[in-house]
């Protein structure tokens, strides 16, 4: 029995560290891509998107909205804050929308982190997001023209923590956040990798996932609704499962359900919408999930 124990221990031991050295620089490389934009640079992204507002972009400013939302470094709680001190100053629901909905889906952090998993999964990711994104804008545009989407009633523009006048020492202090935020998950998802490869059978896992009929689409969407928890955490996975098996398109489905349905994204997300719109949200990130896996998995 310890002999059984010791064998398992070290195949586990050696599939993370294996797994941890080919991640690692990427998650390292993300921390400080992360911590440089929203010390340096989250200003900036933010000034732009108001600029925006004063341009006449009609229909088409729901594009440089959903881009400029994956550029911010925000998590969902920071970004609510920031679109309604937007919103205080006229700024369209449509654009609001497609910036907050890019902005779950993607930061520049994520995008570094999301390179490990390969170009082609990289360039998917982006893409999707920022369709989703536009997407989401065009829909508030025409269905809730002339009404109130948002209801951003009780929130202010937060206080930022990087007010250290010595800037390396912001940055630091920034890093060190950014590493105590996303270092545990980042490690657990290393070691679910290592369980996934060691206990589930390729062959069972290529069935759930690898359909190119749209059933692992349906499963990968499903399972991102529960198992998303940190970005940096679900690399390891999305990564193991790839290499396995599993179609592009499910990956696809799964990066955008998981960060969308985040248990805390959802509660940021409930309490400037309200039950009923917050309904609509959650058919449309599943619908968008699965129509987005199912045409990348048909190309």
């Amino acid at each position: 029995m310890v002999h059984v124990f010791r064998r398992e221990f070290i195949y586990l031991w050696y599939y993370s560290t294996v797994m941890l050295e080919q991640i690692a620089p990427y998650w390292a490389v993300g921390i400080m891509l992360g911590s440089v934009i929203s010390v340096f640079g989250k200003d900036k992204i933010h000034q732009l998107f108001s600029a925006i507002q004063n341009k006449r972009l009609g229909i088409f400013g729901v594009i440089p909205a959903s881009l400029l939302g994956i550029l911010s470094p925000l998590c969902m709680y920071g970004t609510i804050p920031i679109a309604a001190s937007f919103s205080q100053k006229g700024m369209r629901d449509d654009w609001l929308a497609a910036f907050m909905m890019s902005s779950i889906l993607l930061n520049p952090q994520l995008i570094l982190y999301s390179a490990a998993l390969g170009r082609t999964a990289l360039i998917i990711r982006i893409v999707s997001c920022l369709i989703c994104g536009v997407v989401a804008g065009l829909l508030v545009r025409f269905f809730y023209q002339g009404k109130q989407f948002f209801d951003f009633t009780g929130f202010q523009e937060p206080t930022s923590r990087d007010t250290h006048p010595d800037r390396l020492i912001r940055l630091l202090k920034n890093i060190g956040r950014n590493i105590k935020a996303t270092g545990g998950y980042f490690l657990f998802g290393i070691m679910l990798s290592a369980l996934f490869q060691r206990y589930v059978p390729a062959e069972a896992f290529v069935g759930l996932f690898g359909s190119q009929q749209g059933f692992g689409v349906l499963m990968a969407a499903t399972i991102g609704v529960p198992l998303y928890v940190c970005g940096g955490g679900t690399i390891p996975l999305l990564m193991d499962w790839l290499y396995r098996g599993m179609s592009m398109g499910a990956a696809a489905s799964f990066m955008i359900t998981g960060p969308a349905t985040k248990i805390t994204n959802l509660g940021a997300v409930k309490i400037v919408l309200g039950v009923r719109r917050f309904i609509l949200y959650l058919l449309f990130i599943m619908l968008f999930a699965l129509a987005a896996g199912v045409m990348i998995d048909c190309f």
